[in-house]
């Protein structure tokens, strides 16, 4: 087979073929595609100049205390009640009756709950039963007294006229000695009798449970039936039946920080509030600190005591404690509207804020009050409202705005 003849192929390396016209339609295309990007962009900017939307940045009118101007330092406990109780039985016997539920109040001495005590009813029944018979001996005793005492006499006269003898003189006086003593005998066995008494009828005291002050049911820890024991030791026992406190000795215990063991003094005026109800701020006052640091912690107990009252407060909720400068006047004591001093600006010699209602802005009046920490008390406008922060001086009322991205 016959080898091709490859020496006729070659590739011309000379200028480029190029079809005409076809340069300038390509500069065409590019003048295009300028324009159209060039458009694009104005059309953006143009959209921006005439739409009409500022772009702003809002912030909310709030609800603040005057209090806080008054705050040298904060800090978070409990309320707890100093007067509290766990009532049991120091008899042991079956829960027969119970009288109380959680909440429920009850008066010093009022009978709460009571155990089964028929066996120690009759014991209090034999006793009592004792010291008559007891006094019963005495009465017999003060019978034979008298008798002996009758006796002794007719003896000692019948011996001055010597009808009897010297004996039997002996006798009836050592008779009448007997009587005499057989009458302690009779009272310290009455004294022993009703000791005993006494002591069946504190036993029997001893199975119902009394309120030991006035106060309210916290906790019910046993029911109707079950077996009560002083030291819950028995399986299937239960120690305490009701947990009490006295709602008036309630007090909140602040942890403080030793670095600002400075800032705190007895006596010294506080605000309590409560995280359950954020609206109540209620006055306190520093009671005590107690005298020892908490190593772990660096830290002092220090507990607070109300001032004002609210039957809404409850043992065991967690609160706030600021300690104040001075005591809160009673104008003061009332929430102020207030909002970041940077959203107030003066249009025609007043101070105005620009209210956001939807994608437009309207220009509210405003009367500026007091500095209260970082904000400046307001009226004209409510909590919650938004409101431009910083506008500058081309916005105006109705004006059409949208919020800046962050």
């Amino acid at each position: 087979m016959a080898t091709p003849d490859i020496s006729r192929l070659k590739i011309e390396r000379g200028a480029t073929t190029q079809v005409p016209g076809q340069r300038s339609k390509r500069r065409r295309w590019i003048k295009i595609a300028l324009v159209v990007i060039v458009a694009g962009i104005g059309g953006k900017v143009a959209m921006g100049q005439f739409s009409g939307k500022a772009s702003v940045d809002t912030v909310t009118v709030a609800q603040t205390w005057p209090s806080q101007s008054y705050t040298l330092l904060n800090a978070t406990g409990y309320v707890v009640a100093q007067r509290k109780a766990a009532l049991s039985s120091k008899a042991t016997g079956r829960l027969e009756w119970l009288g109380v539920l959680e909440g429920s109040k009850v008066k010093k001495d009022e009978v709460i709950a009571r155990l089964e005590n028929r066996d120690v009813s009759a014991t209090l029944g034999q006793a009592q039963a004792n010291v008559k018979v007891a006094q019963a001996n005495l009465e017999q005793g003060q019978a034979e007294l008298l008798d002996a005492q009758a006796n002794f006499k007719r003896t000692a006269e019948l011996l001055n006229q010597k009808f009897i003898t010297a004996s039997a003189y002996d006798t009836a006086q050592a008779r009448l000695t007997k009587a005499k003593a057989n009458i302690s005998g009779y009272n310290a066995a009455i004294a022993a009798a009703r000791a005993n008494a006494q002591a069946a009828q504190v036993a029997l005291d001893q199975t119902v449970i009394r309120a030991p002050f006035d106060g309210v049911i916290l906790t019910k820890n046993a029911n109707v039936g079950d077996n009560i024991t002083p030291f819950s030791s028995a399986a299937d026992s239960k120690g305490a039946v009701v947990t009490i406190a006295d709602m008036d000795t309630l007090e909140v215990e602040a942890d403080v920080s030793e670095s600002n063991l400075s800032k705190i003094r007895v006596d010294q005026p506080t605000e309590i509030l409560l995280d359950a109800f954020p609206e109540l701020h209620l006055a306190g006052t520093v009671s005590r600190m107690v005298p020892t640091m908490d190593r772990s912690k660096a830290t002092l107990l220090v507990k607070v005591r109300f001032v004002d009252r609210d039957p809404r407060v409850l043992p065991d909720m967690s609160a706030k404690v600021a300690f104040l400068s001075k005591a809160v006047p009673p104008e003061d004591k009332q929430a102020v509207t207030a909002v970041q001093p940077a959203a107030i600006v003066t249009r025609d010699g007043k101070p105005v804020v620009f209210l956001l209602e939807g994608d437009k802005v309207r220009q509210v009046a405003v009367t500026q009050g007091r500095k209260i920490g970082e904000l400046t008390e307001v009226k004209g406008v409510k909590p919650g409202d938004k409101v431009v922060l910083a506008p500058d001086a081309k916005l105006h009322d109705g004006a059409l705005v949208s919020l800046a991205k962050k």
